[in-house]
Parts: C-alpha cells; sequence; structure tokens
C-alpha cells in the first residue's frame, strides 16, 4: 500500500456505510498533539463544544463561539492525516434559521477543512439538517441529553428513563437520521431507548452513555484519560494521568527550587574552536 494511500482520510459516506458493520471508533480532540495521538487509532475525531469546559474553564458550552471552534478545528485538522474530524456548531450559530447554519457550517468547514459538522437537537432541528445535506454539508446528529440546551433542562441528568420521554427521544432520533444525517450521536440516555433507536434509524449511532448496541461509541479524551475531577457515569477511565501529571509537576517544581535541576546533561557548554593546523 502506497503512502499516499495510508494518508487517505475516512469520509463522512464511509462512516455511514458502517451502519450495522464494524463499530466505529470515537474520541474527541481539540489540539495537534492528541489529535495526532489519536489518528491511527480512531475513525472520528469530533472537536466538540466541550473544548468550552475541558479546554476554557467554562461552566457549560453554551458560551463557545465559532471562533473558538475554528482554531481548534485548524489545530486538529493540522495533527491528523486519516480519521474524519467533525467539529461542533455552537451555540446560537445555526438555531435561527437553515440558512444561518448554513453561513456557519460552510464557513467552518472551509477555514478548518474539516470533513462534517455536528448539531444538537431533534425534530425541530430536521429541516435544517435536511438543508444543510442538501447544499453538500455532511451532518452529525446529537439526541437525547443536548449540553447546549442545559439552560433548559437545568441538569446533566440522563434523559428517557420514562415513557414519555423516551417517546419524544425515539422522534428526534428518527427525525434526524431522515433528514439526512450521516450518523447519530445519542448522549445520556436509558439504554433501552438507545438500543431501539440504533434498531430503528438508516444511520449509525454514535453511543455516549447510550448502549453497547450502538454502532460506535465516543469519549471525551480527557475524562478517559483521568485528567478531570469529575466525570459522568457512563465514562470508562483508560488512565489516571491526572495525579501522574501533578507528581511529575511537583517533583519538578522541588528540583528546580533546590537547583538539582538542569544538571550538567541538560545544558550546553562552550563551542570549542578548531585552531587551524600549522604549517610544516
Amino acid at each position: 500500500m502506497s503512502s499516499q494511500a495510508e494518508a487517505r482520510r475516512i469520509t463522512a459516506p464511509q462512516i455511514q456505510a458502517r451502519k450495522g458493520g464494524d463499530p466505529i471508533v470515537a474520541l474527541t480532540s481539540y489540539h495537534a498533539h492528541t489529535a495526532r495521538l489519536l489518528d491511527n487509532h480512531v475513525d472520528v475525531i469530533l472537536v466538540g463544544d466541550s473544548l468550552g469546559m475541558v479546554m476554557h474553564g467554562l461552566e457549560t458550552t453554551v458560551p463557545v463561539t465559532v471562533d473558538m471552534m475554528i482554531v481548534h478545528g485548524r489545530a486538529v485538522m493540522r495533527g491528523t492525516k486519516r480519521a474524519l474530524v467533525v467539529v461542533d456548531l455552537p451555540f446560537g450559530s445555526y438555531e435561527a434559521s437553515p440558512t444561518e447554519a448554513f453561513h456557519t457550517a460552510a464557513r467552518i468547514l472551509k477555514e478548518t477543512g474539516a470533513g462534517a459538522v455536528k448539531l444538537e437537537g431533534g425534530r425541530r432541528m430536521a429541516d435544517t439538517v435536511r438543508f444543510l445535506v442538501d447544499r453538500g454539508v455532511p451532518v452529525m446528529g446529537h439526541v437525547g441529553l443536548t449540553p447546549q440546551a442545559i439552560n433548559t433542562l437545568g441538569s446533566f441528568k440522563a434523559r428517557g428513563r420514562d415513557d414519555a420521554e423516551a417517546s419524544l427521544i425515539l422522534d428526534d432520533g428518527r427525525a434526524i437520521a431522515e433528514a439526512g444525517a450521516f450518523s447519530l450521536v445519542v448522549e445520556a440516555i436509558a439504554e433501552p431507548v438507545a438500543r431501539r433507536i440504533t434498531a430503528e434509524v438508516g444511520c449509525p449511532t454514535i453511543g455516549i452513555g447510550g448502549s453497547p448496541a450502538c454502532d460506535g461509541q465516543i469519549l471525551v479524551l480527557e475524562d478517559m484519560l483521568g485528567l478531570g475531577e469529575r466525570v459522568p457515569k457512563f465514562v470508562k477511565k483508560y488512565a489516571n494521568l491526572g495525579p501522574d501529571i501533578e507528581k511529575a509537576v511537583a517533583t519538578y517544581a522541588q528540583e528546580v527550587r533546590e537547583r538539582a535541576f538542569p544538571g550538567p546533561e541538560h545544558v550546553y557548554g562552550p563551542r570549542l574552536v578548531q585552531k587551524p593546523a600549522k604549517a610544516s
């Protein structure tokens, strides 16, 4: 296989074709360094508006701007060659009308080079998804717990645990899939509801607190690496890097204060000037 073929990016249609096939592996990333580490192992990298909370210390995703998404989207694209990069449309940049959504999506795709965008919402956003897809914008949907609506929802608790809410979420998933989304994130919903959505919609579902029956899974990278103080129930910590990083920083600080660092091996000596040889 040529290096050119190896570097060919995964596309939204290829992810869409994975419905019912090999599970789709997805993670978030917000900068080039981690994106480079993820690229050979995942199918989809989501530049999520969760970057507002993870990278910028915000309490919710609501204050995140389009400019912030573009800066981080560019960084992730620079760090990757293979994975499909999807960038979130942030709150307030797409809800007013399908036309507004198209202008935001077009700007993000042009200025980052990403392969798709993601937006939150169910039936109320179906016309917007259809409008975007008809105009060449691949769209990943997002139903269930939708963090951009936190001021309306009131909390980050799981959704769909009673029949009425489960029915609404099922309708939302169907509507977004039928509108042409190439995939659908289902977040923090009762497992039977996520399983049923997966069985009933035509596009792949990507679970985050959903079901093992989903066509794929996604987590926030920093959560699964143990870099956050508190993580949701649905997160499995595959590492616990937070304490290790703090320990390393504490050791560094101690060595600097004790003048134990830098050592001789970490500094440069004077340049040696070679004297010209004497003529014989």
